[in-house]
C-alpha cells in the first residue's frame, strides 16, 4: 500500500532552512504497513534551503509571496503543485498525510496575512493541498498534527484500508455475485458511519434499474468511497455492536447476556474502549462459528498491532 506523505515529515531535509519535520508516528508506526511516497513542491519550485513563504490576502485575493523580497510566486508554485498532484495518479496511493500549517501543504487554518500591518488569520489552505482536493476529493487525507487526536486517527486509518480493498477488488473485474459479497462484508463498517448510506449501496447493488455491471460498479465506487470518508461515532457503533450481539443471544446463558449487554453500556459511557468490547464478540463469533461475522470488516478493519481501537478516545 502506498501512502502519499509531505516529505519533510519522514525526516528528508527538505525545509526552508534545510531542517526536517519528522513525524514518529509516520516514520516509526505507519511504516511498518505503507510504502511511502514523499512529495514536496516548495522544494522543487526554490530548493532548500529558500526564502520563507506565506499566504498573503490582497483585495479579497489570497496570494503566495516571499516573506523578505515580496515575490508573487502564486502561479510557479501553483503549477508544481497541480504536476505533484497529478504525478499521484501515477503512484496509486491509497492517501495522504500532509504538513500542518504549511502555505503548500496546509488542509486548513493555514495563517493568512495582510497586505497592511495587521493580525493574520487562520483561514487559509495550502495550494498543494487544495490541488489535492480538486483532483482527488475521495482520497484519504490528513494532516501529521490531526493524528494526534485519536477519533481523527481512527477514522483516517480505517478509511484508507478500505480505500485500498475497494481498489483491488475493482482490480479483479468482480461479477456481480462477488459485489455483493464485499458490500455484504462491509456492512457493519459502513453502518457505523451512515445506515442510510449503507441503503443507498444497498440499492445499487440490488440493481433493480437493471443497469450494466460496469455502470453498477463505478456508482457504487464513488458511493463507497464517500461513505467511508464519513466519521463514526459511539452512539452509531453501539447500535452495530447490539446488531451483531443479537447474532448469538439466543444462544448464550442469562448471566452471559447480561455481561455482554454491561460491556456494551460500558463502551457507550467510555469507561472501556473499544477493543474490549470486540475482543468479547470475537469469542463468541468463534465458538459458534458464525460465517457472516467472520466475514465483517468492521470486527477487523486494519491490523490489530496498530492498536486504535485501544483508547478511549478513539470514539466520540
Amino acid at each position: 500500500m502506498k501512502l502519499g506523505v509531505s516529505s519533510c515529515l519522514l525526516g528528508n531535509l527538505c525545509r526552508y532552512d534545510g531542517a526536517h519535520a519528522k513525524d514518529d508516528y509516520v516514520v516509526k508506526i505507519l511504516q511498518n504497513y505503507f510504502e511511502f511516497v514523499p512529495y514536496c513542491p516548495e522544494h522543487l519550485v526554490f530548493g532548500t534551503p529558500r526564502e520563507t513563504i506565506r499566504l498573503v490576502e490582497k483585495e479579497g485575493t489570497v496570494t503566495v509571496e516571499t516573506t523578505k523580497t515580496k515575490k508573487d510566486v502564486t502561479h510557479v508554485l501553483n503549477e508544481v503543485s497541480y504536476e505533484c498532484a497529478r504525478q499521484m495518479a501515477h503512484d496509486e496511493l491509497c492517501g495522504f498525510i500532509l504538513k500542518s500549517k504549511s502555505p503548500t501543504c496546509g488542509m486548513e487554518r493555514v495563517k493568512v496575512y495582510q497586505e497592511i500591518n495587521a493580525p493574520s488569520e487562520k483561514k487559509g489552505v495550502g495550494l498543494f493541498a487544495q490541488a489535492i482536493n480538486e483532483l482527488y476529493a475521495l482520497l484519504p487525507v490528513e494532516e501529521e498534527g490531526r493524528l494526534n487526536d485519536d477519533w481523527l486517527k481512527e477514522n483516517f486509518l480505517m478509511q484508507i484500508f478500505a480505500y485500498k480493498d475497494l481498489h483491488q477488488f475493482l482490480q479483479t473485474k468482480p461479477t456481480f455475485n462477488e459485489l455483493v459479497q464485499f458490500h455484504t462484508s462491509y456492512k457493519y463498517l459502513i453502518y457505523a458511519k451512515s445506515q442510510n448510506s449503507y441503503k443507498q449501496l444497498g440499492n445499487l447493488v440490488a440493481n433493480h434499474e437493471k443497469k450494466s455491471l460496469q455502470e453498477v460498479l463505478n456508482e457504487y465506487k464513488i458511493g463507497f468511497l464517500k461513505a467511508i470518508a464519513l466519521k463514526s461515532d459511539i452512539v452509531k457503533t453501539y447500535n452495530v455492536l447490539l446488531h451483531i450481539y443479537g447474532y448469538f443471544k439466543k444462544e448464550i446463558s442469562k448471566e452471559e447476556k447480561e455481561i455482554i449487554l454491561l460491556t456494551l453500556e460500558e463502551y457507550k459511557e467510555q469507561i472501556i474502549p473499544l477493543i474490549a468490547v470486540v475482543k468479547i464478540i470475537n469469542l463468541y463469533v468463534t465458538r459458534f462459528d458464525i460465517s457472516y461475522l467472520k466475514s465483517q470488516k468492521f470486527l477487523n478493519p486494519y491490523p490489530k498491532e496498530l492498536a486504535l481501537r485501544s483508547s478511549l478516545k478513539a470514539y466520540k
